[in-house]
């Protein structure tokens, strides 16, 4: 017997079009990687798709996908995640069923205060699932799940939740291991890690799902079983170039991120410049990003992606007299103005008062919104 697991798939999830298209690609990597295997069937452990309804363009492409497993007779068989799940239980993972792509394992009642979970049968496999659901809700069900037996069967149960042995001590909510049934192999997704432990594996995610991960993981990952050994397959299209670059003077850090940018082959890579530092001199805005974006083009990136979250500017100290506290508001109006002397100054305080405007109790909020934007176009004259 052969099988694949994968989970934690986004599609859909990132805005950049280059990302979006890469994750995607990455998904079509393990689609054809389980092809050329010759795998059985394959689990998706949840967050096919990185929201209960993603944008046609990602359905279309992933129904191309499943028609490739049904065309080579491969069976797919998948729970909801965390983003893919729907309180109303209805989502896109429903048409995929009724296209006859998939088969949704999370087949349950509850019997006296505990969830009976229901076999999938496939050959001589049991398939059992269970939903992961927003802010870590599957939790406190999960130690109430049994199973239905299925003697003399392979048992896998699907899960898309946190388990305590993988989290440790970081407070996050998790059920532990040892209260879920004892089955061959636990198929899990959430956690984006790589965990393979006494039967217990997270499939990691098929693409990296932000940029603290593209720097971590560099790319993504699923595992084929194979007779009962366990093969974990990296899925990585592009190479990331991390540069973290300290500043404290924003006027030069645009030709010394060039510089750094200089001494690296960027040719089809994903390149993260992440800035950190206390401003001294300049702010922010004195970054040429533009001059930066066009140099790495030139140099054929594939994409640049940039954090500013740790670069810290200095912030003018505004001493206040506390003695008036009912006008502190124009305390603090006049005192910036004064430090920082601009025609446009005199706008402040009546753009301060605009959006204090208060919406009315039956007041639509299309109405509210054009009351409040005709007040702000008075003030600025436009």
């Amino acid at each position: 017997m052969k099988f694949a697991h994968m989970g934690d798939c986004h599609l859909g999830g990132w805005r950049q079009p280059e990302l979006k298209e890469l994750n995607f690609k990455s998904f079509q990597k393990a689609v054809d990687i389980c092809l050329s295997e010759k795998v059985d069937f394959v689990l998706m452990a949840g967050d096919l798709f990185d929201s209960a309804y993603p944008p046609i363009d990602t359905l279309k492409d992933t129904f191309r996908e499943f028609r490739k497993f049904a065309e080579a007779k491969i069976p797919v068989f998948l729970i909801a995640g965390s983003h893919d799940y729907s309180a109303s239980g209805k989502t896109f993972l429903d048409v995929l069923e009724k296209a006859g792509f998939c088969k949704n394992v999370s087949v349950f009642e509850e019997r006296q205060g505990k969830l009976m979970l229901e076999p999938t049968i496939f050959r001589n496999v049991a398939i059992y699932g269970y939903p992961g659901k927003k802010s870590g809700l599957e939790v406190d069900d999960l130690e109430r799940i049994r199973l239905q037996d299925a003697p003399g069967l392979f048992k896998i149960l699907m899960l898309h939740t946190a388990i305590r042995d993988a989290v440790g001590t970081l407070p996050i909510k998790a059920v532990d291991e040892k209260m879920l049934p004892k089955v061959d192999y636990l198929a899990l997704a959430h956690l984006h890690i790589n965990y393979n432990k006494e039967g217990r594996v997270y499939s990691g995610p098929i693409f990296p799902n932000n940029l603290a991960e593209l720097e971590e993981l560099q790319g993504g990952s699923f595992y084929i079983i194979d007779n009962g050994k366990i093969r974990r397959h990296e899925v990585r299209l592009k190479q990331v170039i991390s540069l973290a670059i300290e500043s404290s003077n924003a006027l030069t850090l645009t030709d010394e991120i060039i510089k750094r940018l200089g001494s690296e082959s960027l040719q089809d890579k994903i390149v993260i410049i992440k800035l950190y530092g206390f401003l001294e001199q300049g702010k922010t805005s004195d970054i040429d990003f533009s001059r930066i974006e066009d140099y790495v083009k030139k140099q054929g990136v594939y994409v640049l992606l940039k954090s500013t979250a740790k670069l810290q500017v200095a912030e003018q100290e505004i001493l206040i007299d506390l003695s008036d506290s009912v006008n502190i508001e124009e305390h603090i109006l006049k005192k910036f103005s004064d430090s920082n002397p601009s025609k446009f100054n005199d706008l402040i305080f009546p753009l301060f008062k605009s959006l204090q405007i208060d919406k009315g109790e039956d007041e639509k909020s299309a109405v509210f919104e054009d009351r409040l934007l005709t007040e702000v176009r008075k003030i600025l004259q436009i």
